[in-house]
C-alpha cells in the first residue's frame, strides 16, 4: 500500500488495536465515543476508504444512495451484522466483513451467567442486599429454580450454541435439545450431549431453559413471539444473547408480567440502548448492557480480526471473514 487508505473507526476500540490501526492506516477515531447518527455515517461513507462500524451504527439502504460514496469496505466489529443492509452495500460494490470465532467462549459465558442469575434470583438478591432490605436467612427466602439436571433448549447450534451446550451438559449435567435450520451430524451433536429436534416449537415445549444463539434480522426477526412463548413451560426461562430483534419484546414483557413463563435473562434488546420501562421494572428478568464479548482478550481479538480483514482487502488478498 503506497498511500495509506483513509479509515474511520466509529467507536473507541481497545488501545492495542487502535495503535495498530494508526500505524497501518490514515486512521480517524471517534474520540467522544458517542454513537454516530445517520448524517455522520452518510458523510463517513463519502469521505473514507473504509468505515469500521459496530452494532451501535445503523447502516440502512438509504445511506448507500448517491453516486459519491468513497467507502470500499465496512470492517464490522462483531459477528452479527444485521445493523448493516448488506444487500445495499454489495450493490454499491462495498465489501462487508465480520469477526467470527473469537468471541464464542465469552458470549457463551454470559449466556451461562444469565441462566444462573435468573434461575437463582441473583439480581433480586443483590438489589435487596444493596438496599439494606435483607432481614437474614430463612427457609422460604427468595426460592429459585435448580439448574443441575434440567433441560436446556438451544435455538441455533453454531459455534456459540455448541459452546453453551458444552457448558450446560458437562458442567451442570443438563440434557440438551436444539433446533438448527440445517441438519447437524449426529456424531457432532453427540459430542455436546445434544439432540436435534425438527422445529423451534418442539424445543420450546421441551426445555426448562431456552437459550437463543441464532442470527438477527431477516426471517429471524420476532422469531420468539407471543404464540411461541405460550408453548414454553410456565416454569421455563428464556435467555437471549443473540440479537434483540429475535424476540418480540412486547410479547416477552406480557409473558413475564402474566406468568406465561417464569423469567428471562437478556443481554440484547430491540432498540438498544433503549430498554422499555416495563421491562426494567420486572424482578423476574436479568438485564445486561450487551456484555457478551466484553472481556479485554475478546474485544482485542475482535479488533485485530477487523485489522487483518481491512489490511487484506487493501493489499488485494483473500478475505476470510467476508459476508457481503
Amino acid at each position: 500500500m503506497t498511500q495509506k487508505p483513509r479509515i474511520l473507526v466509529t467507536r473507541r476500540w481497545p488501545d492495542a488495536v487502535e495503535r495498530v490501526l494508526a500505524e497501518r492506516f490514515d486512521a480517524s477515531f471517534n474520540a467522544a465515543d458517542i454513537a454516530m447518527d445517520a448524517g455522520a455515517l452518510t458523510e463517513a461513507l463519502r469521505s473514507f476508504d473504509a468505515v469500521l462500524p459496530t452494532v451501535s451504527d445503523r447502516l440502512p439502504a438509504s445511506l448507500f444512495e448517491g453516486s459519491d460514496i468513497r467507502t470500499k469496505i465496512l470492517g464490522n466489529f462483531g459477528v452479527g451484522y444485521n445493523h448493516i443492509d448488506t444487500a445495499a452495500a454489495k450493490a454499491r460494490g462495498i465489501v462487508v466483513t465480520n469477526t467470527p470465532g473469537v468471541l464464542t467462549d465469552c458470549t457463551a459465558d454470559i449466556a451461562m451467567s444469565l441462566l444462573l442469575s435468573v434461575a437463582r434470583r441473583a439480581g433480586e438478591g443483590e438489589r435487596q442486599v444493596r438496599a439494606g432490605e435483607w432481614t437474614g436467612w430463612r427457609p422460604t427466602h427468595m426460592i429459585g429454580t435448580k439448574v443441575t439436571g434440567k433441560i436446556l433448549g438451544i435455538i441455533g447450534f453454531g459455534r456459540i450454541g455448541k459452546a453453551m451446550a458444552k457448558r450446560c451438559h458437562f458442567g451442570f449435567d443438563m440434557d440438551v435439545v436444539f433446533y438448527n435450520r440445517s441438519k447437524i451430524d449426529l456424531a457432532e451433536a453427540t459430542r455436546y450431549g445434544a439432540r436435534q429436534l425438527d422445529t423451534v416449537e418442539e424445543v420450546l415445549a421441551t426445555a426448562d431453559f431456552v437459550s437463543l444463539h441464532c442470527p438477527g434480522g431477516g426471517e429471524n426477526r420476532n422469531l420468539i413471539n407471543a404464540r411461541r412463548l405460550a408453548l414454553m413451560k410456565p416454569e421455563a426461562f428464556l435467555i437471549n444473547t443473540a440479537r434483540g430483534d429475535v424476540v418480540d419484546e412486547n410479547a416477552l414483557i406480557e409473558a413475564l408480567e402474566t406468568g406465561v413463563i417464569r423469567g428471562a435473562g437478556l443481554d440484547v434488546f430491540e432498540a438498544e440502548p433503549n430498554v422499555p420501562a416495563r421491562l426494567r421494572t420486572l424482578e423476574n428478568v436479568v438485564l445486561l448492557p450487551h456484555l457478551g464479548s466484553a472481556t479485554q482478550e475478546t474485544r482485542t481479538a475482535m479488533g485485530m480480526k477487523v485489522v487483518e480483514n481491512v489490511t487484506a482487502f487493501f493489499e488485494g488478498r483473500e478475505l476470510l471473514d467476508r459476508v457481503a
